[in-house]
């Protein structure tokens, strides 16, 4: 019998959308993936990647801000819901070398993933994230991703945000882009989705109460709101 995992299965996934002066001049964090990558070669995109199985165990020293958890939580089980910020948290770090997180010394053992992290002397917390968007990618890729995408302010941040130097190789230009600019940049098309909600979101005008869900089924584009109203188209 075949052990090979399906990689156009669906997976649990979690973006992170870090936005810096975002009431002067909003410049948003972003890097170009690899030529050869089998997803989304070559697009600039936001960090972000998949849930591992070993974020659900890892816990965090601040949780969602109640209104984020409430929505995130309405379409996924309590344990996926947890692993999403975790998740996001960690692809911060291992692709851009950033820490969201407080001071404090973890108990017991430290997962691979997050001894660097660790070594650090830090905790991950998710109070200052907000749950702003889902997506899941269309049938016909050769990766498949149910992605939360969250939104931080870098002032949440606890290291310095412009050193990379802890980053991974998989995301190379790393920069910050100022947002009336970043659309010159060779995106995905849902990461221009994203960028147009993430813009009404730092014009000033009110807070939606309700989450966007983009996902495309065979050409059936189907855009609904997390915890508003139902289908708008």
């Amino acid at each position: 019998m075949s052990t090979e995992i399906d990689k156009t299965a669906i997976r649990d996934a979690a973006t992170v959308i870090v936005v810096r002066d975002r009431s002067t001049a909003p410049r948003i964090l972003m890097g170009q993936r690899g030529a050869t990558a089998a997803f989304m070669p070559s697009k600039f995109v936001f960090p972000g990647g998949a849930v591992d199985a070993a974020d659900a165990a890892v816990p965090l020293a601040m949780p969602l801000p109640a209104s984020c958890a409430a929505r995130l939580a309405e379409q996924t089980t309590p344990t996926v819901a947890h692993a999403l910020p975790v998740a996001a948290i960690r692809e911060l770090w291992e692709e851009t070398g950033l820490i969201l997180g407080t001071a404090g010394a973890w108990d017991g053992d430290v997962p691979a993933d997050w001894q660097g992290y660790a070594a650090r002397g830090f905790l991950p917390a998710a109070d200052a994230m907000e749950f702003v968007f889902r997506a899941i990618t269309p049938p016909g890729r050769p990766r498949r991703f149910d992605a939360r995408f969250f939104l931080i302010d870098a002032d949440a941040l606890a290291t310095d945000p412009d050193d990379f130097s802890a980053a991974s190789d998989e995301l190379s230009h790393l920069q910050w882009i100022p947002l009336p600019e970043v659309r010159r940049f060779d995106l995905p098309f849902i990461t221009e989705v994203v960028l147009a909600e993430i813009g009404a979101r730092l014009g000033g005008g009110p807070v939606p109460d309700s989450v966007p869900f983009y996902r495309d089924r065979d050409e059936d584009i189907h855009f609904a709101r997390l915890g508003g109203a139902s289908p708008l188209s």
